[in-house]
């Protein structure tokens, strides 16, 4: 149950702190630079933001280092996200989800889907982290 409670979480503020930069995107960043230049420079925020938002749901809830737990998390968090992409690209902007794909641009659209995989696989690879550097302090002793 854990697993399910931080995923939702996880889909909760990402999606949130996206749609809230994707609203600035949009208004302040594409009418002068293009829509690919903003969507690019939004991903390294997007990035912190995946990286606080998995620290934050892997203490918050208590997370077992289990790939199998962490997995879960951040494959529930992503399934939440794409739907609710796909969900807000129909409602918003009424187009059909082939229309929203092709829509994309190749280059940032590229890189979003390398952010799709590193929001998915981020609860593991926090977990990873901190496993790492814990043996690192061991050898120190």
């Amino acid at each position: 149950m854990p697993t399910v409670k931080a995923g939702v979480f996880y889909f909760a503020l990402v999606f949130g702190a996206g749609f809230i930069m994707g609203a600035l995107r949009v208004t302040l960043l594409v009418p002068h630079l293009g829509e690919r230049v903003a969507e690019l420079m939004e991903m390294p925020v997007m990035l912190i933001v995946i990286i606080l938002s998995a620290r934050f749901i892997t203490r918050r809830f208590a997370l077992p280092a289990a790939a199998s737990v962490r997995l879960g998390a951040g494959l529930l968090g992503l399934g939440l996200l794409l739907a609710a992409e796909l969900f807000t690209a129909a409602l918003l902007q009424g187009r059909s989800l082939a229309e929203y794909i092709s829509s994309r641009d190749p280059v940032s659209g590229s890189v979003y889907l390398v952010m799709l995989a590193l929001f998915a696989l981020m609860p593991l690879m926090i977990s990873r982290g901190k496993s790492a550097s814990r043996s690192a302090g061991d050898d120190r002793r």
